[in-house]
């Protein structure tokens, strides 16, 4: 029982205009599609809307508007492309209340996150890459970078608007055009930013939005004319796009799945690592490929972090997204929901022990509760296989050899975390670590200006800071 009760403090959604029906935007216009498919709120099962579902001929469409429009956007000088992603940072700071209650609204995710983390994040994505645009030469990636032409691009539902941001900035910095195909369960955000783009009067053609399911992006990877793709989403998804990419000569980035190891030391600040360990799985529902799923604890703290783990995990709040107070939202979509409680029920049927605070959950949409796992062993499925919710599993060392040895035991290789005083040690560890991002004394920290990807199963290629520009330049 918590020491307060907070009164419902909701959003209002009514700051938001959600059309019933949305179109494909292509060549700077919305135009109809033959297929449709509907976007629901999965916090109450609401239908949102009516999506286009864009089929092989209005992917067509799409890359040849985009092919057209890139003659001219490539010609442009850096300084010219540089004001328009300007313009658009700018439109989103401005309209970035309206974004963070229909990204809510669409991915089940607390409005609190939505508004004080991805949307800030994603003005800053575009305004850093605008500073870039005129100073690619400076880059140290050759003396004449040149675009590649088209970039394809398939984001994930987990993070809408700022996957989108981390696709877009760099393609259009560096002169590419661009077709974008958001998730299925998520469309809004994108459809919103296609309205961004007219406001901005970008030139049509140069940023183009395709809705749809795992087809559509297929044609689109799978297009003769795109030079350049760039998908974040699963490993096995990622595996497909690798073997059809495979003698085309196009370019292709991954960032794919992770099970990362939150590290946390017999001299590291308890109270702190708590923090950084809710903050590192439960964010976002656990829907974050580099979400510290897998716990690795030094046996000697270990029953003492766990009692502090558990207490603060009684003052979650689980509910409404649009509550300002809500800590855990809903989880994206039945699909999710489903795979979620399977592996937990294998988790608990292999012999770990499962712990959850007492919470109610509401009667409709998709829910479930923080769970953490304990007496995990390497072999369990929970230690192996990424959830993709809020669910930790936790596992013990007692040196730090022990602890390289079981973080690295994985197929992924995205991120990890290091909890300890000493610096020396942190720096040690870290070096052993085959994990693109490795957060010390804290987790889940995102800035534009740092590169972010993976090692093994986790994908190739970088997004974010000066590394992020390499994948859009010949």
């Amino acid at each position: 029982m918590s020491l307060f009760e907070y009164a419902p403090a909701p959003e209002s959604r009514s700051v938001v205009d959600i059309a019933p029906s949305y179109g494909l935007f292509i060549d700077g216009e919305f135009g109809e599609a033959k297929d449709t498919f509907k976007t629901i709120n999965p916090a109450t099962e609401e239908v949102l809307s009516e999506v286009a579902l864009a089929g092989p001929e209005d992917v067509d469409r799409a890359v040849a508007a985009a092919r057209r429009a890139f003659e001219s956007w490539s010609a442009l000088p850096g300084s010219e492309r540089a004001k328009y992603l300007f313009r658009i940072a700018r439109i989103i700071q401005e309209r970035s209340r309206e974004l963070a209650v229909l990204e809510s609204l669409d991915n089940g995710k607390p409005i609190k996150e939505s508004r004080d983390v991805d949307l800030p994040l994603v003005a800053a994505h575009f305004f850093y890459y605008a500073g870039w645009a005129d100073k690619l030469k400076y880059a140290g990636l050759g003396p004449d970078p040149r675009p590649l032409g088209v970039a394809g691009q398939v984001i994930p539902w987990n993070f809408p608007m700022l996957m989108l941001a981390w696709k877009i900035a760099p393609a259009l910095a560096t002169g590419n055009t661009v077709v974008l195909k958001p998730a299925e369960t998520t469309p809004l955000s994108a459809l919103f930013f296609a309205d961004v783009c007219r406001q901005a009067e970008l030139p049509p053609g140069v940023v183009n939005i395709v809705t749809g399911a795992g087809d559509t992006g297929r044609y689109l990877v799978e297009h003769p004319d795109v030079n350049k793709v760039a998908f974040t989403g699963s490993t096995e998804v990622g595996r497909q796009i690798a073997r059809s990419v495979a003698g085309t000569g196009k370019k292709l980035t991954l960032e794919l799945g992770g099970k990362a190891a939150n590290i946390v030391f017999d001299d590291a600040p308890i109270d702190q690592a708590v923090e950084g360990i809710v903050n590192g799985i439960f964010f976002n529902q656990g829907h974050v490929c580099c979400a510290g799923s897998r716990l690795l604890v030094q046996e000697s703290i270990a029953s003492e972090l766990l009692d502090s783990l558990k207490r603060r995990m009684t003052t979650l709040r689980v509910g409404d997204p649009l509550d300002k107070n809500t800590d855990i939202g809903a989880i994206n979509s039945r699909a999710q929901l489903d795979r979620i409680t399977e592996l937990s029920e294998i988790g608990a049927g292999e012999g770990a022990e499962r712990w959850s605070p007492p919470c109610e959950l509401p009667d409709r949409g998709f829910w479930f509760a923080p769970t953490i796992f304990t007496g995990v062993t390497q072999a369990h499925r929970i230690a192996r296989e990424e959830i993709f919710g809020p669910v930790l599993s936790v596992l013990t060392f007692r040196t730090p050899a022990e602890a390289v040895e079981k973080a690295n035991n994985t197929p992924y290789g995205l991120s990890a975390g290091i909890w300890s005083e000493k610096g020396s040690r942190i720096l040690a560890v870290a070096d052993q670590l085959r994990a693109g991002v490795v957060w010390a004394n804290t987790f889940n920290k995102f800035d534009p200006t740092s590169p972010f990807g993976g090692y093994k199963e986790s994908g190739y290629g970088r997004e974010g800071g000066r590394h992020g520009l390499e994948a859009y330049l010949a």
